[in-house]
């Protein structure tokens, strides 16, 4: 039996977690996509999933299968290319994670502009603020923001994000401008956290070269980025944001900087994917395309900045 065809039923099981859909996939039957995995763990002499009635995980073996056997179809894929006269075409599925208010406000509003140049590429955009397992969840690549915890990826800076200080006219209108940080005392942070339950950070700001965290009133506490703006526009309290997401509702009146002199620091960008080796086309023109997509809204990197 083809052994690429036993690795890629087995990497489309891992990441759609279901016989049922990785055989639609590949257009095959379920018993046809089980026999594939019950001969590859035959070869192997181990046991790669975790069956239930609910749902299918990878063991810890089905892991490092899955993270070897992804390298080994997209060198495949890759050598088909080779031979091409025009080279490889981008095409397949792309699956992405983002945050949420990042794929809303800069990605889909110019995603059939990369959807137009590049009809045979099919995306999956997962839109979540809570940070997932880049290669258990079988994503090909993942929109950062912020500080970074995936040291075994390979990481592409953008840029950074200018960050700004906002309040609604009506909270605002309920408790004064703030005009110091020693101010804050008498004002209310919404606090953004990925895991409901974390500690605040409270109000940071630059001071002298140092950054500064500042512990004030918290009333409202979310860890979704519409969620954050939401209780902002509604006159819940102040958030600290990039620039370039709100300009539209500074611009329109919905939003009020303050504090402009004391700004937190700018806030990092990164795309991070496993392979630095054998990277398909699709994953290649997508960063490609979304490096010069948010070009525009970010401070440029340092030239030492890791890639």
């Amino acid at each position: 039996m083809n052994k690429l065809a036993l690795l890629q039923s087995f990497v489309w099981v891992v990441e759609l977690a279901s016989f049922t859909q990785a055989g639609n996939t590949l257009g095959l039957p379920k018993s046809t996509v089980a026999e594939h995995i019950q001969t590859l763990e035959g070869v192997l002499g181990a046991c790669l999933l975790h069956r239930t009635t609910r749902r299918v995980t990878p063991t810890q073996d089905g892991l490092v299968l899955y993270d070897r056997a992804r390298d080994v179809l997209a060198s495949m894929e890759e050598l088909d290319g080779l031979f091409r006269q025009q080279g490889p075409v981008p095409d397949g599925r792309l699956r992405v994670d983002m945050p949420t208010a990042f794929a809303r406000l800069e990605v889909f509003p110019r995603l059939g502009e990369f959807l137009q140049a590049h009809p045979a590429i099919q995306v999956e955009i997962s839109c979540t603020d809570r940070r997932g397992d880049v290669v258990r969840k079988g994503f090909d690549c993942v929109v950062r923001i912020g500080q970074l915890n995936d040291d075994n990826l390979v990481a592409r800076r953008l840029g950074k994000l200018r960050m700004i200080n906002y309040a609604s006219p009506a909270y605002l209108r309920a408790y004064g401008v703030p005009v110091t940080p020693a101010d804050l005392d008498r004002h209310v942070l919404i606090d953004y956290v990925q895991v409901l339950g974390s500690q605040s950070e409270g109000f940071v700001y630059q001071q002298h070269g140092r950054m500064v965290s500042r512990q004030m009133p918290v009333r409202v506490t979310v860890n979704n980025a519409d969620a954050y703006e939401a209780a902002c526009l509604n006159g819940l309290g102040i958030i600290q944001v990039p620039v370039a997401r709100y300009i539209g509702l500074f611009t329109s009146g919905q939003l009020v900087e303050i504090l402009p002199y004391y700004l937190p620091p700018p806030m990092d960008i990164t795309l991070l994917y496993a392979h630095r080796r054998h990277l398909p086309p699709r994953v290649k023109v997508f960063i490609d395309w979304l490096a010069d997509l948010i070009a525009p809204c970010v401070c440029p990197v340092s030239p030492n900045a890791a890639q």
